[in-house]
């Protein structure tokens, strides 16, 4: 299990064949919040580390996290 931390909002959620998931928008102490379904503005918003959570973002447990690199947040295999 990897530790995320604010420095990971705006990177790309992947799950563990590297499909992506989506954006994640927020990160808390138990959990990370991710768009599914970000827009252009959203993704360049994200690029820029500018991302605010919403009702349509999905919760993602920190146990459930592989691997984060620079670039994404990675699921593991089996949730």
């Amino acid at each position: 299990m990897a530790t995320l931390t604010d420095g990971d909002e705006g990177k790309i959620l992947v799950d563990a064949s590297g499909k992506d998931i989506g954006i994640v928008t927020a990160v808390s102490s138990d959990r990370a919040l991710v768009d599914p379904e970000p827009g252009f503005v959203e993704g360049l918003l994200a690029a820029f580390g500018r991302t605010d959570g919403d009702s349509d973002d999905v919760e993602v447990p920190h146990d459930a996290v592989e691997t984060v690199t620079d670039r994404e947040v990675r699921l593991r295999e089996t949730l």
